[in-house]
């Protein structure tokens, strides 16, 4: 008889203690896609509400910018670069941007902020956070106008509204105070109190004016991209095309946004721990129930190696009772998890009443609604260890089966 018909025979004698092995086996299929999932979706939302709100996936940068962002450090061809970058695969956008620091004043109010110049006709909301938030007024239309959007926190600060007028002052790029007269054209609201106290858009092409970069010039060049496991390749073949230009470097999201990073591979790793605990009790489980399986049939064996099955072969049936046990728990595991990711990825459980609508975390602002996302990477991995789990279960029990010496049982008979 063959040892695929043997471990069969040996699964379904006893059904119930089957399906509950195949059952526990699915549990955790379940739980790592939960986990996993809400990790891929929540950081990847982190990570792209971040990069909206003005550096991008990726950043083209002059050296030295990302440590002390000031207006001096610069380059005067980001239009080039920028139409460079977006011809690579996998960029869905690129965009030339000023962002440094300034003081806004209105009447006899003032304050402190960061300015983020833009080119109206080429932003899109997709890539810019605040063009979504906008509550009252407009973008302004003119690259080489005086219009500004401001978030409410700041226009409370100034007692101002749109149509009013404000005075930047900033240092240009030679270190000199330069200021320029601007009228609020519309007022953003992101739900983060920092970003609404202290960001204003401005139009590009009258700053590149103010601060003297020329037609061209820009503090960096952002590229965002669909896929976030394209960013490395990206910003490699970016970094190829400059080659020969000391003067720029290209960063990704985990160097420009550090503490986002540092946060994400935190949680990240308390995730991976969660799930080797989990696993490795559901392991010890598996490795139970297979144990005691094997030690009622001691007689069985014994007489099977009596009669010319040898220790190879039976280690070899208890590792594929384990490998058909395994394939079980798959497929029960992927019946049970698609309804439920199915769900969970188009709709969700809304938390905002326990952790509030304006939630960040590392300075993000975070989606108050639990949901799931799963790369394909992440899907075979978690089928591929918990396959390996369930076979290494199986080991010990096997190895105890092959050393059963059929003597010692006759004699218990």
């Amino acid at each position: 008889m063959k040892l695929n018909t043997m471990a069969w025979r040996t699964l379904t004698r006893n059904r119930r203690r089957t399906l509950i092995t195949s059952f526990s086996i699915a549990f955790g299929i379940f739980l790592a896609v939960t986990f996993t999932g809400s990790g891929d979706y929540s950081y990847t939302n982190m990570i792209d509400t971040s990069s909206v709100m003005g550096l991008g996936h990726i950043s083209v940068e002059a050296p030295g910018y990302n440590d002390n962002p000031t207006l001096s450090r610069w380059f005067p061809d980001a239009e080039r670069i920028s139409n460079a970058a977006g011809k690579l695969p996998d960029v869905a956008g690129t965009y030339s941007r000023i962002m440094g620091q300034a003081m806004f004043a209105a009447g006899a109010k003032s304050a402190g902020g960061m300015f983020l110049a833009i080119d109206p006709s080429g932003e899109t909301a997709q890539h810019n956070f605040f063009l979504r938030s906008i509550v009252k007024g407009s973008l302004f239309e003119n690259s080489d106008g005086r219009g500004a959007l401001i978030g409410v926190e700041m226009a409370k600060k100034l007692n101002i509204r749109p149509g009013k007028k404000m005075i930047i002052t900033m240092t240009d790029k030679d270190g000199q105070l330069a200021s320029e007269l601007l009228r609020i054209s519309g007022l953003f609201k992101t739900g983060d109190q920092g970003a609404d106290s202290g960001i204003v858009l401005l139009p590009l092409g009258r700053i590149r004016q103010t601060l003297g970069y020329g037609k061209d010039g820009a503090s960096l060049v952002a590229v965002y991209t669909d896929d976030l496991r394209r960013v490395k390749r990206i910003s490699r073949q970016i970094a190829a095309g400059l080659q020969g230009n000391d003067e720029l470097e290209v960063l990704t999201w985990r160097e420009t946004q550090s503490d986002l990073s540092g946060l994400i591979a935190v949680d990240r790793l308390f995730n991976y721990l969660l799930q080797l605990l989990v696993g490795l009790v559901i392991a010890a489980g598996i490795m139970n129930t297979m144990l005691m399986s094997v030690l009622e049939r001691t007689r069985e064996f014994g007489i099977m190696m009596a009669l010319g099955l040898t220790p190879g072969k039976t280690v070899r049936l208890v590792l594929i009772e384990s490998f058909w046990l395994g394939c079980l728990g798959i497929v029960i595991g992927i019946i049970i998890t698609v309804p439920w990711f199915y769900y969970m990825s188009e709709t969700g459980i809304d938390l905002s009443r326990h952790v509030g609508e304006d939630y960040s975390a590392g300075g993000v602002l975070v989606d108050p609604v639990m949901k799931l996302r799963l790369f394909k990477e992440s899907a075979i991995a978690i089928l591929v260890t918990v396959f390996l789990l369930t076979l290494a279960a199986g080991v010990y029990p096997a190895i105890r089966a092959g050393r059963i010496m059929p003597v010692d049982t006759i004699k218990e008979i």
